[in-house]
């Protein structure tokens, strides 16, 4: 191939003519579903040529850098100071992208050995093949090569998982099977290292229990706790399943399909507002949030060990005169970086108020507890009427969501079962700063979105009960 570097100029001014045409009000909009498909399917097998030119070429450069001292490596000498910074800046790939050029390079790369001069085969011959076929890209080279990383295989029975994985990659394999995508890839490879591993996982286990750890830092100027750590697959595997049951908007069953009844005060607005765009948190925050339900729900479960003979209890202290101005600072157990008071109030609403009253030297005057918590008797009545938070657009199922008092209790709001309203825990930690409002009608709760959910500002009655949505239905028919 002679100035290769021309030929691909040459294609990428065409490419880019035909990414403008079909950016253009006459291009891809107007086509038919099956020529957007086929242009999809193109730009695939465009780009996985691409990928593999990538990695023959750097490739190259990680052999040449390492036949070379380093002021006179290709990296060096362009001011770089390894393999992924160039990539990064002569491809303008991001960091991981960077990386995963290069571990592919690594698996299919044909390196020349430093003493003979002789060139090597590559690692993974077969999916060498087939990147150079264009059947298959970085990803699912990275895929199959990372399944393998550790795993103590002999060369005969490396080159016969190689060989299997790439007939897969091309559509070749035993099942007659459609080509392979980077997942799929990833999935047969973990089998194919899973069966010829002769150590087993026992090895690696050994190190992921040496490594486990889970660590809490000091409070930030900003005033979030900073964690860090590695979890065993096993342990992160249950939490994820944690964070599923509470974040997945299926958790009470497969949605109702077929009519919707809309009331007539609904018929005069042109759509209801939709629930899936009440929620704008992102899937951290939201892990957040679910971990922050999981710690409350174990903690209330009564199954964790007694501390302070006790079950575990956010003690959260503050100054009357604070709580009651809603400014200053409060003060959680455990914790030296103060919270905000209204940190405070969402403990206190779901939790028991004990006042302490102290003489100006600090001695103890009196001590008395409020009795502002639902029993158990109104929460299961609550739950019956709630269905779960009553936030629209919230799948938190009842068993994970706080009682809140509508009515403040310490305005007067009484421990009743027509002022309490379920809220989970992130609804309830930002109920006066979210844009919700929720209200009590004939013990009923009624909410009010956010004008950006809902412009016309009406009170809306919210339960996810299925008993009362069938009453709905039954009243609406």
């Amino acid at each position: 191939m002679s100035n290769p570097a021309d030929t691909l100029e040459r294609l990428g001014d065409a490419l880019v003519a035909l990414v403008q045409a079909a950016f253009d009000d006459a291009g891809l909009a107007r086509a038919s579903d099956d020529d957007v498909l086929a242009v999809l399917a193109a730009a695939g097998r465009i780009r996985r040529g691409a990928d593999a030119l990538m990695t023959e070429a750097v490739a190259q450069i990680v052999d040449r850098d390492q036949q070379q001292p380093y002021p006179d490596r290709l990296t060096a000498r362009h001011g770089c100071r390894n393999v992924g910074e160039l990539i990064q800046r002569a491809a303008r790939l991001a960091r991981k992208s960077a990386g995963d050029v290069v571990a592919a390079a690594e698996a299919v790369g044909r390196p020349v050995s430093l003493s003979t001069g002789e060139v090597l085969p590559a690692g993974f011959p077969g999916m060498r093949a087939a990147l150079r076929a264009g059947e298959v890209g970085v990803d699912g080279v990275v895929a199959v090569a990372g399944a393998f990383r550790g795993c103590a295989i002999g060369r005969a029975q490396m080159l016969a998982a190689d060989e299997e994985l790439a007939a897969a990659a091309t559509g070749e394999g035993a099942d007659a099977a459609p080509p392979a995508c980077a997942d799929e890839l990833r999935a047969l490879a973990t089998v194919w290292a899973t069966y010829l591993d002769q150590d087993g996982a026992e090895p690696r286990d050994a190190i992921a229990l040496r490594k486990r750890g889970f660590m809490m830092g000091r409070a930030r100027a900003d005033g979030l706790i900073p964690v860090r750590g590695d979890l065993l697959p096993e342990v992160a595997a249950q939490l994820q399943r944690e964070f599923d049951s509470v974040l997945s908007p299926r958790v009470d069953g497969v949605p109702v399909t077929g009519p919707r009844f809309i009331d007539q005060a609904d018929a005069s607005d042109s759509e209801a507002p939709d629930e899936a765009a009440a929620d704008d948190r992102t899937r951290a925050q939201k892990q957040h949030d679910a971990l922050a339900v999981l710690l409350t729900a174990a903690a209330a479960s009564g199954t964790l060990p007694a501390l302070g003979g006790a079950a575990p209890t956010l003690i959260v202290s503050v100054r009357e005169e604070d709580l009651a101005s809603r400014a200053g600072f409060a003060h959680v157990s455990g914790c030296h970086e103060p919270v905000s008071i209204a940190a405070a109030r969402h403990v206190a609403c779901a939790g028991a108020i004990q006042r302490v009253v102290l003489a100006d030297n600090g001695r103890i005057v009196s001590i008395s507890t409020l009795d502002r918590i639902f029993n158990h008797h109104q929460r299961k009545a609550i739950v019956l009427r709630d269905g779960g938070c009553v936030i629209p657009g919230c799948h938190v199922p009842a068993e994970w969501c706080e009682i809140h008092h509508v009515d403040e209790h310490a305005r007067g709001g009484p421990t009743h079962t027509d002022n309490g309203a379920l809220l989970c825990w992130f609804h309830h930690r930002t109920i006066d700063t979210g844009g919700w409002k929720i209200r009590m009608n004939q013990g009923v709760p009624e909410v009010r979105g956010p004008t950006w959910w809902d412009p016309s500002g009406r009170w809306r009655p919210s339960t996810t009960s299925p008993t009362r949505r069938h009453d709905d239905i039954a009243l609406r028919t």
